[in-house]
Order: structure tokens, then sequence, then C-alpha cells
């Protein structure tokens, strides 16, 4: 009997297991569909052919993911950079903590850019909101992600949050594979990001000793992923435009497809990631005996300090912040020419927005809110 049976329904799938899930998707219609645009002018034999070679996930991931995402990043970037310098032990298995920007290039750059530097790829947390296909599920698990299972109940929220966290105890510990992971559920929409404590109590559920040797297990590392530019920010903007008029709005499975594919073929500009130093040295400093809420609130803000330390800020940064404060208090920090073309660039992402009784003030302040607030975070240390 397998030992880690319980992981089964959440984990990515064994190298063992490859074979017959290349096939079920190579029999796909709506795989091949996609997989025919992602790739064009490259045979569906050819592909399928590239994927029954592959042995183990990572080499499907290197042979065969990294040629989509690096055409990406020549057709729809200007750039994509990892600095993870304050990592003293590169090789040693770690539990990315991020902002989260993209549903999908998040944790996709981030292996990519790892992979580049003689690395391993990580293992990605997806929530099942976002599995919206077979194909998907099956694409994703491939892929080295382990499903995050939401709209449980509360009983079954607790137990697969306890079932996860003894998944991503043995992930690190056992299977010294590094993990990345969102601070919170979901994208920050305006891009203030703050870490819920909800992670790190699910992160102190399983391993062993107090809390904070629990989280001392996890090898946690604050990473900052700045994009020059969000692909996804009108699709962001109209959101809040209409929770603001109808509080009951929900995203549709159409939305979410939506935001996958302006976030996969949007133009980024430069992106950047950067670590911070693993958190262990300064979880050793905190005092055990502090009340567990306490405790979880000081180290997500250490998470955050690490976040806000490392954003790579542009001048669009710079100009939303002085569009916002009516002034030129970081004109220092950008051109006339730059003000103009992010004057420009928010114009037009505002008439991509098509909705009745459209706020174009309140959606402009939104879109602004956005790039500025890196800004304000990063002051605020």
């Amino acid at each position: 009997m397998n030992m880690y049976e319980e992981f089964d329904e959440i984990r990515p799938y064994y190298d063992e297991e490859l074979p017959a899930v290349f096939e079920e998707l190579i029999a796909d219609p709506a795989f091949r569909h996609v997989l025919e645009l992602a790739l064009p002018g490259v045979p569906f034999d050819v592909l399928a052919s590239r994927m029954r070679m592959c042995k183990s996930k990572l080499q499907f991931q290197v042979d065969f993911c990294y040629d989509f995402l690096k055409r990406i990043i020549r057709e729809a970037t200007l750039g994509v950079t990892l600095d993870n310098s304050s990592l003293a032990d590169e090789g040693k298995a770690y539990t990315y903590v991020s902002n989260h920007r993209d549903i999908v290039l998040d944790s996709g750059f981030l292996s990519l850019m790892l992979v580049e530097k003689g690395l391993n790829t990580v293992e990605i947390a997806i929530g099942d909101n976002l599995l919206i296909y077979p194909w998907i599920k099956k694409l994703v698990r491939i892929n080295k992600s382990f499903i995050v299972q939401r709209a449980l109940t509360m009983r079954q929220m607790l137990e697969a949050s306890a079932r996860m966290s003894r998944y991503m105890h043995y992930t690190i510990g056992l299977k010294h594979q590094s993990i990345w992971i969102a601070q919170r559920e979901g994208r920050a929409k305006d891009s203030n990001d703050r870490t819920q404590e909800s992670i790190l109590k699910m992160f102190a559920m399983a391993g062993e000793g107090d809390v904070i040797s629990r989280l001392k297990e996890m090898n946690i590392v604050p990473l900052a992923i700045s994009y020059e530019f969000d692909p996804c920010d009108y699709l962001k903007a109209k959101e809040f435009q209409m929770k603001r008029d109808n509080p009951d709005y929900k995203k549709t499975t159409a939305d979410d497809l939506l935001n996958m594919q302006t976030g996969l073929m949007g133009w980024k500009g430069h992106v950047h990631f950067c670590t911070a130093p693993c958190l262990n040295e300064q979880l050793e400093r905190l005092d055990p005996a502090l009340p567990k809420q306490e405790l979880f609130a000081r180290v997500a803000g250490l998470i955050d300090r690490g976040i806000f330390a490392n954003y790579r800020l542009y001048p669009n940064n710079y100009v939303a912040a002085d569009l916002l404060e009516g002034g030129n208090r970081f004109a220092a920090h950008y051109t006339a020419d730059d003000r103009q073309r992010f004057t420009a660039y928010i114009d037009r992402q505002l008439g991509r927005i098509d909705l009745p009784g459209k706020d174009d003030d309140f959606l402009r302040g939104k879109l602004l809110e956005m790039y500025a607030n890196p800004l304000r975070n990063q002051l605020s240390l």
C-alpha cells in the first residue's frame, strides 16, 4: 500500500502515469484545438509524438511547455529576469510565496527561469476553480501542479487544508522539491499585495513542534513579481465596477478563460522576479509564546515586507502615483515621454472596457491604483 495515497486526489501525476494521460489528452479534441492555437505551424502529429517521448514531468516541461513560454517572452515581453541571489543554497527546497499577477505565467516564468539557472522547477498550488475542463486538470498535473480544493463546507475545508499542509511538508521535506504558492487566494486586483494569514495557518497544520518550527520546515521565501504592464488591468478594473454596482456579482467560467487568455498573450513589457532571503532566521527571532493570531500576523508582515522591498519599479508606477495625487512628487523617476506614453496606455485600456453605465473616472482611478500600489507599498517600509 502506498503510504502517501491520501494525496492521490490532489498531487501531480507520477512519472509512470504519464503515458496513459498523454494518450487521453491526444485523443481529446478540445486539447488538440488549444494546442494548435498555442503552437501554430507545428503539425499535431509532431506535437503528439514529442509528448509521447517525454519520460518525466520535468522533461515534459523543458521539451514541450518551454517553447511556448519562450515564444510568449519573445512576442509579449521585453524580457523576463530572475534575481535569486538572496538564497545562499540555490539547490535547497523552498516554498516561494509570491504576489500574484498572472494566473498562468507567474509560476510558469519562475520555473523557466529556474531551469535556465540549472535548477529544478517548482510544484505549483492551483485552485480547482480554474480547472474548467478535464484537459486543463490533466495538463496542470503533468506540469507539476497540486490542487487547492475550494467551494467546500467548513468541515471539508479544514480536512482539505490539513491534507494540503501534509502534502506540502512532504514535498519540501522528503521529496526535496520546491513549491510556488500565491500569498492569497486569487490575484490582488488592485496590486495592493497582502499575505492572507489563512495561508500560514494552513502551512502550520502539519509538521513537528511549535508553530514557528512548523513554518521553518517550509523554508518560506518571499518572492516579488513585477510586470511593467498587466494585460488584465482593464478586466480587473471592469470587475471592480461590476462588484461596486452589483455586490452579488460573481465571475463566470468564461471570465476566467478570458483572463487566462489575455494574461498569456497580452503585452507585459519587462517582467522581473526577485527573491527575499529565506525567512527562517527571522522566524527564529520571533517569540514562540506569542498568541497564535499575533504570530501569524507577524509572519504575514515578514512576507509582505520581503515582497515590497524587492518589487522592481518602472516609470509607470511613479507616473500613476503622480496622476493620482495630482502632482509631480516622483517626476525624477520618469521623463515627459514616459508620462505621455503611460497616460495614452491608460486611455487605450479604458477604451477596451465595455459596460453599461460605464464610470470612466472610477475605472481610471482603479487602473492607476494598480500601478501606484507597488510604489506605495515599497515606500511604506
